[in-house]
C-alpha cells in the first residue's frame, strides 16, 4: 500500500501558523500579567481613567490663568476629597443600617407567615425541607459511645484527685501592637490611593510628553494623521466620561431622593450605589435595584414600599437611558451588547467587583484605540457596535444565502431617512457590484447568480409598497440602528431631484402598462438590477416589465413582446465591451424602431463612459438607477430634449 503524499505547506501558511501561534501565547502572557499584577494594574486603570474625567476641568481652571502643576493638584485633591466624602457617608450609613437588621426581623418573619399561608401551609417543599432538616438533626447527633477523657479515668481518676485547670494568659498589649493592629487594615487602601493620586497628577502634568510617545508608538510616519487621531480618541473618551460620571451622579441623587421619599432605610447609600453600578451597562441598574427592594420588604408590614420602590427604578431607569443619554452624549458607548457582556465577564474574573466596574470605560478605550490606529483595528471589529460588514456587503451575503426578510429590515431602516433610489444606488448595486466581481473571477456559478436574481425579486416584492419621495424623518434620529444603517454609507453625488409625475400630464406613448422595457445586458445580474429599475418606474407612475438577457439573443429577439413600449433600458453591472453594446442596441432597434433606447451601466469606476456613449449608439445614458429614473420622468412628462439631437428616434419621433 502506498502511504499518502502529504504536500509540504506553503510559505505563506507555514507564516500564518506561526503568527497565530505567536499572537496566543501573547495574549495568554498579557491576561496572566493582568492577573498576577493587578494590585499595580487596577490603580494604574483607575488613575488613567480618572485623568480623562478631571482633563476638562483642568483645562477650565487653566484658563484662569492658574499653572498647570497647581490646577492639576488643586483639582485632583479636590476631586478625592469628594471621594473621601463618599467613602464616609457610605460607611456611616452601612453601621447605622447594621444596627438597624435586627428589628426588620419581625416583619420578615411575619410576611413569610403570611406567603405560606397562601401558598397553603403544607406543601411539596415544605415536606421536603423538613425531611432534609430531620435528617440533618441525625448526622449531627454525637456517637453513641464517647471517647476516653483523659481527665475523667486513668491515674487521676483512681487517686481521687481533681485536676487543676490551667488558663492561659496572653500579656496585654502594649501601645505600638494595639496602633499596628488598627493601622494594618488601611495600609492597603491607603497605599492604593496614594498610588492612584500620583499617577493622575502625573498624568494630567504630563499630558502632551505622554501624547507624543504614544504618536512615537503608533507611527510618526503620519504625524498630522496619527496625531488628529490622539486628540480625536482623548477629546471623545474625556467628554464620554465626564458625561457619564454627570448623569449617572443625577440618577444616584434621583433614586436616593425618592427612595428617602418613600422612606427606605439608609437612602443616601443606595443612591451612591445606584450611581456607581449604573456604570455597568444592562445588569448595574437591576444590582442597585434589588438592595432597596430586599429592604423594602424588611421595613414595611405591607407591600405598598415595595410597589414604590419598583416603580421608581422601573420609571427613571428608562427614562434616563432613553431619553437623557441620547440627548447627552449620543446613541451609545460605542460597544455592542455582546462585548458589553464579555468585557464585564472578563475583568471580573481578573479584578474581582472593580473590574466590573471598570469593564466598559477600559473596553470603550480599546474600541476608540482601535478606531484610530490601524495596528488594533481588530479591536474595534470585536466590540464595537458598528457593523463588521459594510451594508453592501450585508446584501450581497443575503442574497447569496437566500435571505431576502432580513435585506428588507435592513433597508427599511435605511428608507427612514433616505429615498429608495439613493437605498438602490448607494447599498444594493454595489452589492451587486461585489457579485460581479465575483463572477469575473469564476467563484460564482449560474446556480448562485439564479438564486441571486430569485432572492432580488423577492426582496423588491418586499419592498413594494415603498415609493421614491422624500423621507419623513428630520435627519435627528435616536435609533442607533438608523443611524448605522444611514452613515455606513457614502451619499451617491449631488443629482436633480426627480420630478413629481402629474397623471393627468403623461405622454400618451408612455400611459401603457408596460412603457418601460427593463432589459438585462449580459448575466442575471444584469436582470436583478433591471428588476430595481423597474420598481423605481413604477413607484413614480410609469408601467415597466423585465425581460432576463436571453431576450438579447437573436432567436429571441424577434419573439420579444414590445407592444406599448416607449423606452427600452439595457442594465449592466458590469463593464461591457462597446462591440456588445452595439449589437445590442442594433437588435433592439430593428425591433423597436419607434422606442427610445437608454443604457444604464451601474459598474463602478467607469472610465470610458463617453466611448460607450458613442459607440453604443443609444439615444439615452445613464450610471446611477436614480439618473435613469430621472430621466423616464422627464420623458413621461413629455420632456423629450434629453434626447440627443442626432438620434433618428428623436427625428422619428417628431
Amino acid at each position: 500500500m502506498i502511504p499518502p503524499v502529504i504536500k509540504p505547506q506553503s510559505t505563506d501558511d507555514v507564516l500564518a501558523i506561526v503568527v497565530t501561534v505567536g499572537v496566543a501565547i501573547l495574549s495568554i502572557i498579557i491576561i496572566g500579567a493582568l492577573y498576577l499584577g493587578r494590585e499595580i494594574f487596577v490603580p494604574v486603570a483607575l488613575a488613567i481613567l480618572l485623568s480623562f474625567v478631571l482633563a476638562a476641568p483642568v483645562r477650565l481652571v487653566q484658563r484662569l490663568h492658574v499653572p498647570r502643576a497647581a490646577a492639576v493638584v488643586g483639582v485632583v485633591l479636590f476631586a478625592f476629597a469628594v471621594i473621601f466624602a463618599l467613602g464616609s457617608v457610605i460607611a456611616t450609613q452601612l453601621s447605622g443600617l447594621a444596627g438597624d437588621l435586627p428589628k426588620y426581623q419581625t416583619t420578615i418573619l411575619s410576611k413569610i407567615q403570611s406567603v405560606r399561608g397562601v401558598a397553603g401551609g403544607s406543601s411539596t417543599l415544605e415536606r421536603a425541607a423538613e425531611m432534609l432538616q430531620d435528617l440533618g438533626k441525625e448526622l449531627d447527633k454525637p456517637k453513641s459511645v464517647a471517647p476516653a477523657n483523659p481527665l475523667t479515668s486513668g491515674p487521676a481518676a483512681k487517686t481521687g484527685v481533681k485536676p487543676v485547670p490551667v488558663e492561659v494568659l496572653q500579656p496585654d498589649p502594649g501601645a505600638l501592637e494595639s496602633l499596628r493592629s488598627l493601622i494594618a487594615p488601611l495600609v492597603s487602601p491607603l497605599a492604593t490611593t496614594g498610588i492612584i493620586v500620583i499617577f493622575v497628577i502625573f498624568i494630567l502634568i504630563q499630558r502632551e510628553d505622554l501624547r507624543n510617545r504614544l504618536i512615537r508608538l503608533a507611527g510618526s510616519h503620519d504625524l498630522q494623521r496619527t496625531t488628529a487621531a490622539l486628540d480625536d480618541a482623548a477629546a471623545r473618551l474625556s467628554r464620554l466620561f465626564l458625561n457619564q460620571l454627570m448623569l449617572n451622579t443625577g440618577f444616584g441623587v434621583l433614586i436616593g431622593s425618592g427612595l428617602w421619599l418613600i422612606g427606605i432605610p439608609s437612602a443616601a447609600l443606595w443612591g451612591i450605589l445606584a450611581a456607581v453600578l449604573r456604570f455597568v451597562p444592562y445588569i448595574g441598574s437591576i444590582i442597585a435595584a434589588a438592595f432597596p427592594l430586599a429592604l423594602a420588604v424588611a421595613v414595611d408590614p405591607g407591600w405598598w414600599m415595595l410597589a414604590w420602590t419598583a416603580a421608581l427604578f422601573f420609571v427613571i431607569e428608562p427614562l434616563v437611558g432613553h431619553v437623557v443619554e441620547p440627548l447627552l452624549y449620543g446613541r451609545t458607548t460605542g460597544l455592542s451588547p455582546v462585548a458589553v457582556v464579555v468585557s464585564a465577564t472578563f475583568w471580573t474574573a481578573l479584578w474581582g467587583p472593580i473590574g466590573l466596574v471598570l469593564a466598559t470605560p477600559l473596553t470603550v478605550c480599546l474600541v476608540v484605540l482601535g478606531r484610530h490606529v490601524e495596528r488594533l483595528s481588530f479591536l474595534d471589529v470585536m466590540f464595537g457596535d458598528r457593523p463588521a460588514l459594510a451594508p453592501a456587503e450585508i446584501f450581497y451575503q443575503r442574497m447569496l444565502a437566500g435571505d431576502p426578510t432580513e435585506a428588507a429590515e435592513k433597508a427599511e431602516l435605511f428608507l427612514k431617512e433616505r429615498s429608495l433610489s439613493a437605498y438602490y444606488d448607494e447599498v444594493a448595486i454595489k452589492g451587486m457590484q461585489l457579485a460581479q466581481s465575483d463572477f469575473d473571477r469564476a467563484a460564482l456559478d449560474q446556480t448562485r447568480l439564479a438564486r441571486i436574481r430569485d432572492t432580488v425579486i423577492e426582496f423588491v416584492d418586499d419592498l413594494s409598497d415603498q415609493d421614491d419621495g422624500h423621507p419623513v424623518g428630520n435627519g435627528q434620529v435616536a435609533d442607533a440602528e438608523v443611524v448605522d444603517a444611514i452613515e455606513a454609507v457614502a451619499p451617491s453625488s449631488d443629482q436633480p431631484d426627480i420630478p413629481v409625475l402629474d397623471p393627468e400630464a403623461v405622454a400618451e406613448r408612455f400611459r401603457g402598462e408596460h412603457a418601460v422595457l427593463c432589459i438585462g445586458g449580459r448575466t442575471l445580474l444584469d436582470e436583478a438590477a433591471a428588476i430595481m429599475l423597474a420598481q423605481l418606474c413604477r413607484a413614480h407612475g410609469v408601467g415597466s416589465r423585465v425581460e432576463g438577457p436571453e431576450a438579447l439573443s437573436t432567436a429571441n429577439i424577434f419573439r420579444l413582446e414590445t407592444s406599448g413600449v416607449a423606452l427600452v433600458c439595457l442594465s449592466y453591472i458590469g463593464i461591457t465591451s462597446p462591440a456588445h453594446l452595439r449589437y445590442a442596441v442594433r437588435r433592439l432597434r430593428r425591433k423597436l424602431p419607434g422606442a427610445a433606447i437608454m443604457i444604464g451601466c451601474w459598474a463602478e469606476g467607469v472610465t470610458n463612459i463617453d466611448e460607450l456613449r458613442e459607440t453604443g449608439k443609444a439615444d439615452l445614458f445613464a450610471t446611477s438607477l436614480r439618473e435613469a429614473t430621472q430621466i423616464i420622468v422627464s420623458m413621461a412628462q413629455g420632456d423629450d430634449h434629453i434626447i440627443s439631437p442626432e438620434s433618428s428616434v428623436r427625428q422619428a419621433s417628431a
